[in-house]
């Protein structure tokens, strides 16, 4: 049951929960969860704290309750998905993953609201999380794929819009990968690791002067850019040892 006590317990366990000090914070939500079984914050709060803890199983369950009292809790959903992922329960994670993206549009569809920022950033970044899992099997098709709901969801991800474009390069599609990067620096062109890809691609074309104009220009923004510099460095090394053969 609900009361105006256990509002003022949970208010203490998440300040609690703030500044670290989870055990205080678990004995008081275990008191607020006896007397209200149904009380969601306090589930999610400490099913967070089994997680920190490694007590994975506990969190699963208590994840799972959050749930069951409230199946439109998005935090949930993917907290519990990147829990069966990280354990290697791949369809469980999909499954979990999938229906609260599925409730998310049903929640929003035709409602007029405002997307919620909050949530597309945590969809974005499982996608992310799926779209690596997908590239280190070499299955560049379906990283490509949850790559771009990365971009679709959260268009500030430029992190994203890098892996594009070295998909593209691996697929062999270099003139889409130059595309895609150039399309990067030139929205935001403070942005290193743009220019740092493009130049490894146009190196790996033997494109070496452009390659070499990108990482000059990172490094004249940034002198202590440690992977410009490597890349500047091993491309000279790499062009003069190419004369002497000559």
């Amino acid at each position: 049951m609900y009361t105006s006590n256990n509002e003022q317990l949970l208010k203490t366990a998440r300040e609690l929960f703030e500044k670290l000090e989870y055990k205080k914070a678990q004995i008081i939500l275990s008191d607020i969860i006896e007397s209200d079984d149904h009380n969601v914050d306090a589930f999610f709060l400490l099913a967070n704290i089994f997680h920190i803890n490694g007590e994975i199983g506990k969190a699963i369950k208590a994840f799972g309750k959050v749930l069951s009292l409230s199946p439109e809790h998005t935090d949930a959903a993917i907290s519990l998905s990147v829990l069966y992922n990280d354990i290697g329960q791949y369809e469980e994670a999909r499954k979990v993953f999938e229906l609260a993206n599925e409730r998310v549009k049903g929640k929003t569809k035709g409602s007029g609201l405002l997307e919620d920022k909050h949530i597309n950033k945590k969809f974005a970044s499982k996608h992310f999380e799926i779209a690596d899992l997908y590239l280190s099997y070499n299955r560049y098709d379906e990283a490509l794929f949850e790559y771009n709901k990365v971009v679709s969801l959260d268009s500030d991800n430029l992190e994203a819009k890098i892996k594009i474009a070295k998909v593209y390069a691996k697929k062999g599609f270099i003139a889409k990968a130059i595309e895609e990067l150039r399309v990067v620096k030139n929205e935001v062109p403070s942005y290193a690791p743009a220019r740092i890809a493009l130049g490894v691609i146009h190196f790996g074309n033997g494109n070496i002067l452009e390659a070499q104009a990108e990482w000059e220009k990172v490094i004249l923004k940034d002198p202590f850019n440690s992977e410009a510099s490597m890349y500047l460095n091993l491309s000279k090394t790499a062009t003069e040892t190419n004369l002497r053969s000559l």
